[in-house]
């Protein structure tokens, strides 16, 4: 049976039903696990897992991340500063190298576990590497510890992004005269 989940924007969102469940928030803001697909609640599980890995001394700001791709496959990261802050790289950004190592070519969902209220989206660098494996259906779920809060498709978090299809307008283009 299919269910349909709010986003914040509006939007509907098809998935299968994991369980018993109303549509809306709980009292504490969060989607009921019974209101999104199941590996969406398996990937928030994983993800507030993964975020007690975050290597976070200088910020103290741990993030969790799980990547599913188009074959159904989870990816986790974690963020890991460095005293170089420019060196830092986000949980998102793990979670897509090590999806790539993986061998995924397509990302459909990603889940970021802060200990935020309301959670943290991914940054403007994250969004533009997520979006070099996404299409305009992937969503991006947002949680803290006690669960998804909010989804939204990448598309309304980067609605015009830099990407392939930019490199390839851009070669089409006969070369200056001087």
């Amino acid at each position: 049976m299919a269910k349909t989940i709010r986003s914040m924007s509006g939007t509907s969102i098809s998935g299968k039903r994991t369980g018993a469940g109303t549509t809306g928030r709980s009292k504490n803001g969060t989607v009921a696990m019974g209101e999104m697909p199941r590996e969406i609640g398996m990937a928030w599980q994983e993800a507030v897992r993964v975020r007690k890995n975050a290597y976070a001394p200088y910020s103290k700001f741990q993030v969790g991340a799980v990547l599913i791709d188009d074959q159904g496959r989870s990816h986790s990261g974690c963020n890991v500063e460095n005293a170089s802050y420019g060196a830092t790289i986000c949980a998102e950004r793990t979670a897509v190298l090590r999806a790539v190592a993986d061998g995924a070519k397509s990302i459909r969902h990603v889940v970021v576990v802060t200990d935020m209220n309301p959670p943290a989206p991914p940054c403007a660098l994250c969004l533009q590497v997520l979006s070099e494996f996404s299409n305009d259906e992937t969503r991006v779920w947002t949680g803290d510890l006690s669960g998804v809060t909010e989804v939204l498709k990448i598309s309304e978090l980067l609605p015009r992004h830099f990407g392939p299809k930019s490199l390839a307008r851009g070669l089409k283009k006969p070369p200056r005269s001087p």
